[in-house]
């Protein structure tokens, strides 16, 4: 069995003799046997982590959950800084988080979570943080500042949490590089490892940006006097 590792420039080629075996396990066993000096980051081995996310055949794969393949090719993520062979800095990605406002500010604490909320509540905190998402992104791919898949699913989950008092502020915070600027295209669902839609996520997102007032800045551009260019509510 060939497989083919990205190392800087090029790709470098590894002969195992080791079938039916996890992409994980097969880059152990490469740094044990033959080549010490490889990079690539792991943690849990069970696909909670995130932490041993990359790219295998140009798609985003968990490497301990993909069983390798002859001839595949192996890849850091996309769209991240490059540390070292197959580790890259997400702290870019994480950052959106933070800027997105995706925890709960003010609490009601007479709010109960019916059965509908608390299935939103468990699906969006499977989010391993992997950032598979945003290495498929193609908007994040030429806009650094969109806040991204897993920061907009994030945001989805707190606005729609009856506990939160504040949801228009989290609603504010995603106008500009946030929901209208996703294309819809799908490539976060179909890679994510959890199952989980940012694209559906930002599709209600949008919804609920058109209930505070707010429309799509393309759209309104488009019809000069029908509304605000930059995206602010309209009332």
């Amino acid at each position: 069995m060939k497989v083919f590792i990205k190392r800087g420039e090029h790709f470098v080629e590894y002969a195992l003799t080791t079938p039916n075996t996890t992409l994980l396990t097969l880059l152990n066993t490469i740094k044990r046997e033959q080549d010490p000096s490889l990079s690539f980051s792991s943690g849990c081995r069970s696909s909670v982590c995130g932490s041993c996310a990359m790219r295998v055949n140009e798609v985003e794969v968990l490497a301990c959950a993909y069983k390798v393949q002859d001839g595949d090719r192996v890849e850091p993520l996309n769209n991240m800084p490059l540390v070292r062979d197959l580790v890259v800095d997400m702290q870019k990605a994480y950052s959106f988080n933070a800027r997105s406002k995706t925890w709960l500010k003010e609490f009601n604490k007479t709010a109960q979570l019916d059965e509908s909320a608390t299935r939103i509540n468990a699906l969006q905190s499977d989010c391993i943080l992997c950032g598979a998402c945003y290495s498929a992104c193609p908007v994040y791919s030429v806009n650094e500042e969109f806040l991204g898949p897993f920061a907009l699913t994030r945001v989805w989950k707190y606005v729609s949490d009856k506990r939160e008092l504040q949801t228009q502020e989290k609603i504010d915070t995603i106008q500009n590089n946030g929901v209208w600027d996703c294309t819809l295209c799908n490539g976060c669902t179909v890679v994510c490892p959890q199952g989980i839609s940012s694209k559906a996520d930002i599709e209600k997102l949008r919804v609920k940006s058109t209930m505070a007032g707010y429309s799509d800045p393309s759209f309104t551009q488009s019809f000069g006097d029908f509304g605000s260019f930059d995206g602010s509510p309209i009332f």
